[in-house]
């Protein structure tokens, strides 16, 4: 019995019409991108294991692929065998985010750089993820960041670039839910959750969308933080609330949060809207983003048919610090491409114009080299295919493949005038 031949689990193959269309799409984003003033970078897939593992990362830490040292002695591997210690064994490590690896670029090259620098990466990065729908463990991230602009023209500018790419693709009705790690931290406080309870409650609070309200309540009651607090945020959950005509203003962002918050931070995250249509942004006091590196503002794309998001990012002023000794500013957002990519249609990204060349077995090579040149130079892709019995069965291949027309090439075709193309 012939054996089933698969790609790594979490691991994909593309087939042409496939490759195609997700390179149309990043060809977009890069020209959209490279238009609001961001520069492409490449780093090395790899980077030291002790700089993935310190702390930068986050829980996709705990799912970075490791790569062991070279000629590791026996008696090493028996070591770490005994100790369950295998992560001591590697050097390297498989990039699980681009953020990371900017980082490391940037405490790099800082002198080579302007001093705000506007970074486009687009790039493969590997989770050990448990392979599943939607869930991969390698796949492309899109990211744009902007590094040494500490006033909020950072969060402006990587929005509206975002918003303005998300159009080009032809993707309509996203928002931008927006949120600031420092009105977590308060609300907490003010909620009476003890400091050394924030991490576990946050990640608790991460999942209010999946769990609801109850979810909440109950798995933190299940965690034995404070009581009262818990008290605290269940009724702060169950108030009641009125709509404002201004969604994204002061008085609504106040609203949304309990008594006691800072009303400064409130104030800058509102000026969003002088710049941002305010018609995209949805505050949500409750949007986490797990990765604990974030420091201010923090943002995700959501879209009206969808219940999980397209990407997100924030403000991360403290990273850059950890490897320079001083802190950078530092602001990023990444768009999720293999979820958005699903969503294209290949008519939305566009379709270069493709022709099929049927030729008969005697045309000859120089006849039809002679013509597929002429076709290029015009501007047209070309394939040459040999006519067979099943013409039909070639047809649709090619139309699957992104071919548009189609023309049979005998040997007295000599000029592109004896051509007649047919669509396909």
């Amino acid at each position: 019995m012939a054996q089933t031949i698969t790609p790594p689990r979490g691991m994909r193959d593309f087939l042409p019409t496939e490759k195609a269309a997700r390179e149309r799409a990043l060809g977009i984003i890069r020209r959209s991108y490279t238009a609001h003033g961001f520069d492409e970078i490449e780093t090395p897939v790899m980077e030291d294991i002790e700089r993935l593992h310190s702390g930068l990362g986050g829980d996709n830490e705990k799912l970075s692929f490791s790569v062991l040292k070279r000629a590791i002695p026996a008696s090493e591997l028996e070591r770490a065998a005994a100790n369950d210690d295998a992560q001591s064994l590697a050097d390297l490590g498989l990039r699980f985010d681009l953020t990371v690896p900017l980082a490391r670029f940037y405490a790099s090259h800082r002198g080579e750089l302007p001093s705000v620098f506007r970074a486009i990466q687009i790039a493969p990065v590997w989770r050990a993820e448990r392979p599943q729908k939607g869930r991969y463990r390698q796949f492309v991230q899109c990211d744009i960041d902007i590094i040494g602009e500490p006033s909020q023209l950072a969060e402006a500018e990587i929005i509206t670039a975002t918003l303005a790419t998300l159009d080009e693709l032809g993707l309509e009705g996203c928002t931008i839910r927006i949120n600031d790690r420092r009105l977590l931290t308060a609300m907490l406080n003010v909620f009476g959750f003890a400091e050394a309870e924030h991490p576990q409650v946050l990640i608790t609070v991460d999942k209010l969308d999946k769990i609801g309200a109850e979810g909440v309540v109950a798995e933190l009651r299940d965690r034995a933080v404070t009581p009262d607090a818990v008290d605290a945020l269940d009724a702060f959950f169950h108030r009641v609330t009125t709509l404002e005509f201004n969604p994204f203003g002061v008085r609504a962002i106040t609203k949304a949060l309990p008594h006691g918050v800072d009303p400064a931070i409130i104030d800058e995250l509102a000026a969003l809207a002088d710049v941002i249509d305010p018609a995209v942004l949805v505050f949500d006091p409750f949007l986490v983003r797990g990765m604990g590196y974030y420091t201010g503002t923090i943002f995700e794309i959501a879209h009206p048919d969808l219940s999980f998001s397209l990407g997100g990012g924030g403000r991360y002023d403290g990273m850059i610090g950890r490897f320079l000794g001083q802190d950078v500013a530092a602001c990023g957002f990444s768009i999720g491409f293999e979820r958005i990519v699903d969503l294209l249609q290949s008519e939305q990204v566009g379709l270069p114009d493709a022709l099929l060349l049927l030729h008969d077995p005697d045309a000859s090579p120089a006849q039809l080299l002679g013509l597929k040149t002429q076709l290029i130079a015009a501007g047209t892709r070309v394939r040459l295919e040999r006519r067979t019995k099943n013409t039909q069965a070639q047809l649709t291949r090619a139309a699957a493949a992104g071919f548009t027309t189609f023309a049979f090439v005998t040997p007295t075709t000599h000029a592109l005038a004896d051509l007649t193309p047919k669509p396909l």
